[in-house]
């Protein structure tokens, strides 16, 4: 087996490159056997002979495993690899939750100005007073999914952040008094998108590539505005119950074009760099990177989280919980059309586990089984 190793090239100033090598050496037997194992529940589940999706495992810098399956376009037959990239759901609210931190570091906001410093024409001011920035991170401002895509799908077709966002400033109460309960929310994050903008004085999209993406290494990646990208991606399916397979992203799936809950495309190694460059606080202060991923209250949820097995809580856009025996971990799953992903960390270990796939997979039962083989054979315990 040949062991991939990940590092970053530090050069003067802020500029960081992160350079990706091939280091062909002899893997261990249980390394091999780690491989072997799960690999074949990736063929599996994920290689069928329709869609299928890519998966990498980071230890330290090494990458330990990494593969694509499947196929990426049914019309072309162009294949998956681990270069491919795949549209990456709410992961990408992860990235819009750094870029908010980015300019609370350079002092141009704080996440606890309320909404109303950026928002002024919420139909009732005073809610917008009440929500303050960091209950759009932790998804607890109280806010009702205000639009109407049932009512008006092919408008939510090619709709973009303002349009998801507009509904809300129509809202005449909340849920819930801010910060007092959970409640997932798109909106807040095509807000936050909204808010970058404002602040940064470009499109936040522009500002995420410059000032994070670019930084972390992440060559290719890239965020729509709208249409999905002409080219050199993966497509995203569903299977009808006659067996045939049906493409559901851009065009097909309503809300899909709204980028700032879920318009990050990148690939598995890409993803790889990125949790790299979090690890090396390349594009953010380390302190700002840890409280990021710690809890911000006690408000446990396991839907849409990574591992539905066990209860996480949140911290800016990240998911955090933990092993049985107590070891932290830090995720964030993306679902959107037919694309399903799944991001989980275990920072200790210096640990990433990764997987796109472009048809919904059995999501939990691959992370559940991957993640349990990581923590018998990649876990380093203490003597």
């Amino acid at each position: 087996m040949q062991l991939r190793k990940l590092f970053f090239s530090i050069g003067i100033g802020t500029t960081v490159g992160i350079v990706l090598s091939l280091l062909a050496c002899n893997a261990g037997e249980s390394t091999s056997s780690f491989a072997e194992k799960v690999n074949d529940l990736l063929t599996e589940e994920l290689g069928a002979g329709g869609p299928g999706g890519a998966v990498l495992i980071l230890k330290n810098d090494e990458v330990v495993f990494s593969e694509g399956y499947g196929t990426a376009n049914l019309e072309t037959g162009e294949v998956i690899t681990t270069k491919t990239l795949f549209n990456l759901g709410s992961i990408s609210k992860t990235f819009v939750s750094n870029g908010i931190l980015l300019l609370q570091e350079r002092g141009k906001l704080s996440v606890e100005d309320p909404l109303s410093a950026y928002f002024p024409d919420f139909a009732h001011p005073e809610i917008a007073q009440k929500i303050k920035i960091s209950h759009l991170l932790t998804h607890t401002s109280g806010l009702p999914d205000n639009r109407q895509v049932s009512r008006d799908p092919e408008f939510y077709l090619t709709a973009k952040d303002e349009e998801n966002w507009a509904p809300e400033l129509l809202v005449d109460s909340l849920n819930f008094a801010p910060g007092t309960n959970y409640q997932y929310s798109n909106p807040a994050f095509n807000g936050l998108a909204l808010i970058i903008e404002q602040v940064s004085g470009q499109k936040w999209q522009d500002f995420i590539i410059e000032n994070i993406i670019r930084p972390s290494g992440m060559a290719s990646s890239t965020i729509t505005d709208g249409p999905h990208p002409e080219s050199g991606v993966a497509h995203a399916y569903v299977q009808g119950d006659g067996g045939q397979w049906a493409e559901d992203d851009y065009g097909e799936e309503p809300t899909f074009a709204a980028a700032g809950n879920g318009g990050v495309w990148s690939t598995v190694e890409e993803l790889a760099r990125y949790e790299q460059a979090l690890r090396a606080a390349v594009f953010l202060p380390a302190a700002v990177i840890e409280n990021s991923r710690t809890p911000k209250n006690d408000l446990p949820v396991k839907a849409l989280s990574c591992l539905e097995d066990r209860t996480w809580n949140l911290g800016y856009s990240w998911f955090i919980s933990q092993t049985d025996s107590g070891v932290k971990l830090v995720g964030h799953s993306g679902t959107q059309g037919g694309f399903y992903a799944n991001y989980i960390a275990v920072p200790d270990q210096q640990i990433l586990f990764v997987m796109l796939a472009n048809f919904p997979c059995d999501r939990q039962k691959i992370s559940l089984q991957i993640m349990q083989w990581i923590e018998e054979e990649l876990f380093e315990t203490a003597d």
